[in-house]
């Protein structure tokens, strides 16, 4: 015998028997495999043949496709003749820094032997790539996109284009990696890149077909080793969208910089007469620059390139500029529902302020780089893995300071402790007549401001409380500073490193250790039961 209880408690009923549904439903996220076979290989990127790091046979390796929340079991076959490690830029590894990817956190894949990564991509959506961290690898190949969707019922806040591409854009060396690393442990700097590659190929090597009239989503990674590079398309504007997860406000730019490490999305219009256009992408604040291109290709084009490359801009005053006009759509949802402005991070109390400036020196007659003063040197166990085993003697937490001392630089196996659930304001100092860029593994941070000078407590003034964009690399520009909030909420051992490849092998980077006392797999997930044990952790069980 049906009750009748009234329209009102009917449609509550229906609301929670949906909800109930839904929930079930969606008890266990979607799972993505993937097998993957490193190997050297022949490229030819600049014209003349390297030893390649290629994943399943490709350079650039393939991309990565997820939604929100999926689980990516990611099969990792090591056939080099030397140990190697995959880390993913912007994947925060939510409660699981033992997936990380870096030798802090993970030991290194032997060679001939595999590893499998279970990662989430938890509550992200997104732009990012992966790449690898060992050694000097990275200027091997190795890399590759990593796109993030948001899940269907989502709203994103541009209609869907009609195609999506990666970008990646970094500048190269036609020296072997080996040598370069030769160069780096024989405490000596790295001469000046030899060129720039986009998807892998040198200049007018990668092309991108555009149907005339439709939209597409560009996601652009400097996956280079020291160089900020400016993007830019001949004749046609782009409407940036989306900066490492986060939504931006729309704006229109006819050129991009984009600093090493960095990764953005713009939507481009094929809006042109039909015919080929030039994708240029050249250095930024260097006294040689590179130049290279890529082709946009109109499907019914009549004629191929012509004309010269659009030139980029020349003043770092500009590029400054453009930076701080980069700000968070508040009304766009993110990963969940609700708008990116429901968190007011601006009305948080700063529990702790760190000021991190870097630096190079001679120690010992051999080139090195540190901040406040400490230059890493890796140790013989996975940080990580010593903290979970208790093995002593591995690090010590409080071993880089939270401000600039002025010391002598020295060296040591630097990890900062922070406490988690705390609300941290961190200020870089560039000192230094180099443009930095910095990122930190495990999160997002909102960019709440930047400028020349010396920071003191009187910049906060100027500080962007309101709709700083929430990303995880960002710039500071020559003897400027630049302040960033992070939310602490995400326990474990997270790499904070230059971006600037040689000054983070040569100890431009430490480790936080973000600790509770809580045992609760609420707060960190247990370690894996397939984790490598390496160093001082070999032959424990896990």
């Amino acid at each position: 015998m049906w009750l009748n209880l009234g329209a009102p408690a009917t449609m509550w009923y229906l609301c929670f028997f949906l909800y109930v549904f839904v929930s079930i439903v969606d008890a266990e996220n979607p799972y993505r495999f993937f097998t993957w076979n490193v190997t050297y290989g022949n490229i030819y990127p600049l014209g003349v043949r390297q030893q390649g790091i290629l994943i399943n046979g490709q350079f650039p390796g393939p991309d990565i496709e997820s939604v929100t929340n999926d689980n990516l079991i990611i099969n990792v076959f090591n056939n080099l003749p030397e140990p190697f490690l995959i880390s993913w830029n912007g994947v925060q590894q939510r409660k699981n820094s033992y997936q990380d990817g870096v030798y802090g956190t993970t030991c290194p894949i032997p060679p001939g032997q595999n590893y499998t990564y279970t990662l989430q991509v938890k509550d992200q959506i997104g732009s990012f790539f992966y790449f690898p961290s060992l050694a000097f690898h990275k200027a091997a190949g190795g890399f590759g996109g990593i796109r993030i969707l948001s899940r269907p019922l989502i709203p994103v806040p541009f209609p869907e284009p009609a195609g999506d591409y990666t970008v990646l854009i970094g500048d190269w060396y036609k020296t072997d990696h080996n040598k370069l690393k030769a160069v780096l442990d024989g405490g000596h700097r790295l001469a000046f890149p030899d060129g720039i590659l986009i998807n892998g190929r040198g200049p007018n090597g990668a092309s991108f077909t555009v149907e005339p009239g439709k939209t597409y989503r560009l996601r652009i990674s400097n996956v280079g080793l020291k160089n900020t590079l400016n993007f830019r398309i001949q004749g046609h504007n782009m409407q940036l969208v989306e900066v490492e997860g986060t939504h931006t406000l729309q704006t229109t730019l006819s050129s991009l910089d984009i600093h090493v490490g960095q990764s953005y999305s713009v939507l481009v219009t094929a809006d042109q007469s039909p015919q080929d256009y030039y994708i240029a992408v050249s250095t930024r604040f260097t006294s040689r620059v590179l130049n290279s291109t890529a082709t946009l290709h109109y499907s019914n084009s009549a004629k191929p390139v012509s004309g010269q490359p659009p030139s980029a801009p020349t003043t770092l005053d500009w590029s400054l500029n453009q930076a701080r006009s980069i700000r968070t759509n508040l009304t766009a949802s993110g990963p969940r529902p609700n708008p990116q402005g429901s968190y007011h991070y601006g009305l948080i109390n700063i529990t702790r302020t760190i000021r991190l400036a870097n630096s190079a020196a001679l120690v010992n007659g051999k080139q090195r780089y540190a901040v406040n003063s400490v230059s890493f040197i890796p140790a013989d166990t996975p940080l990580k893995l010593a903290d979970y085993f208790k093995i002593g003697g591995v690090f010590t937490v409080g071993s880089i300071p939270d401000t600039p001392t002025g010391a002598k630089v020295y060296l040591d196996t630097s990890v900062m402790g922070a406490d988690y659930r705390t609300f941290v304001e961190v200020v870089f100092e560039n000192r230094e007549s180099i443009v930095q860029s910095w990122h930190l593994d495990g999160y997002s941070f909102f960019v709440v401001g930047m400028d020349g000078g010396r920071w003191s407590a009187a910049s906060r003034q100027q500080y962007n409380l309101r709709d700083a964009v929430s990303r995880c690399t960002t710039q500071v520009y020559p003897r400027s500073w630049t302040a960033v909030y992070i939310p602490l909420d995400n326990v474990g051992m997270w790499n904070l490193r230059s971006e600037f490849w040689a000054r983070q092998y040569l100890g431009q980077q430490f480790y936080i250790r973000v600790y509770t006392t809580s045992t609760s797999v609420r707060d960190e997930y247990p370690i894996p039961t397939n984790a490598l044990l390496c160093g001082r952790a070999q032959g424990r069980t896990p």
